[in-house]
């Protein structure tokens, strides 16, 4: 259940009371694709970074272990170790990012493998099956994510399948939820709008979607190669025919600056790798904008990442023994920069919220939104 507390203009902090615990909102999900943060990061690690939900992905858990052996396992929350509020992707990414891969009917998608080439085959009811099997807190409708731009036509065609997807997600759960021996009988369905970057498709799907009174609501086929800019239009358009006393979740999104955009267009929740891929690479989100640990300026820099950031790794190490470690090759650099930039997102939400609260989230935008986002 979303209860909505404060608002300043379009910017909206709220609570979502879930069975696994309450999300403050807005709020940023950590990305655990395979139910592991990448980096060398456990479910342990996440609660000392202010995480409040994990997200992780339906087709790669499907493909492995198996979604059966997770719930043999006691789903998703027992094989983790995580008790906080777990959504689970619903598979429909995949018809995007693996579309030489796939193939698309009324009845569902059929997949090649990425790791052994053999046939899957997932359409709305596998896909409940499979997010109940894993027992998430949140489960995904199946939907089709299409490629910007993209034809009128085909996104129109797509989008009147998804919404005839979504009714048979929410037929589907709603059995599963019943079922005897069910991990979660209390998972909740979000619904995704599509429509590419079309404004009259993203506003009838959206009436569609809403008209099926569902747990929450999501924005997807977005940061998928358009300019933000068109990505920002879309939000807007759509804004008006969300449900107000509902969850709204931008899918895949994204940079600091677009995160601060979002909230202001009403958006309560995010996820994106970027944060976790980023860091694995060197790039770390601070205060004065993004830093690149390998550059040679901090071979001698007795600085923490950030000097106004108080994560575990701000906390005990300097610039120069990442970058030494990064020299290196050492796994340790990895971990303590993706322990960095998550805590750096979740204080980032953390302060947006507390923005928010207190009327001066826009005096707050137009100073950061274009700083955090700078490379210095």
């Amino acid at each position: 259940m979303y209860k909505l507390i404060k608002t300043e203009n379009n910017a909206r902090r709220g609570e979502f009371v879930t069975v696994h615990g309450t999300i403050q909102t807005p709020a940023f999900m950590n990305v655990a694709t395979s139910a592991a943060i990448k980096g060398a990061l456990s479910a342990l690690d996440l609660k000392e970074l202010k995480c409040q939900v994990m997200l992780s992905n339906t087709y790669h858990l499907h493909v492995r272990p198996g979604d059966k052996l997770v719930a043999d396992m006691g789903g998703l929350h027992e094989f983790t170790r995580w008790n906080g509020p777990i959504l689970t992707d619903s598979g429909g990414f995949q018809v995007f990012s693996l579309a030489g891969l796939r193939k698309i009917t009324e009845e569902g998608v059929t997949f090649a493998s990425h790791v052994d080439g053999r046939r899957i085959f997932m359409g709305p009811e596998e896909s409940m099956t499979i997010q109940s099997n894993l027992g998430s807190t949140i489960a995904m409708a199946f939907d089709e994510c299409v490629e910007n731009p993209a034809e009128y036509k085909y996104a129109k065609q797509s989008c009147e399948r998804t919404v005839r997807w979504l009714e048979r997600c929410k037929k589907k759960m709603a059995e599963l939820n019943a079922k005897e021996g069910t991990i979660n009988p209390h998972q909740l369905l979000f619904g995704i709008n599509q429509g590419c970057t079309f404004e009259k498709l993203r506003i009838e799907n959206m009436k569609q979607i809403a008209a099926l009174d569902l747990d929450g609501y999501a924005i997807g086929g977005l940061a998928v190669g358009e300019p933000k800019e068109e990505m920002y239009r879309i939000i807007s358009a759509v804004e008006p025919y969300m449900p107000k006393d509902k969850i709204r979740y931008l899918m895949g999104v994204g940079t600091p600056g677009n995160i601060i955009e979002a909230v202001s267009r009403g958006v309560d929740l995010f996820d994106c790798v970027m944060p976790s891929r980023n860091a694995r690479h060197g790039h770390l989100f601070t205060h004065r904008g993004i830093i690149n640990i390998n550059n040679a300026k901090y071979e001698r820099d007795a600085l923490p990442i950030d000097p106004e950031c108080d994560c575990p790794t701000c906390r005990n190490f300097s610039r120069a023994y990442i970058r030494h470690l990064f020299k290196c090759k050492e796994m340790l650099a990895m971990r303590l920069c993706v322990m960095h930039n998550l805590y750096f997102y979740n204080s980032l939400l953390e302060r947006i919220r507390f923005e928010i609260e207190n009327d001066t989230f826009e005096q707050f935008k137009n100073t950061y939104v274009e700083l955090l986002d700078a490379r210095i």
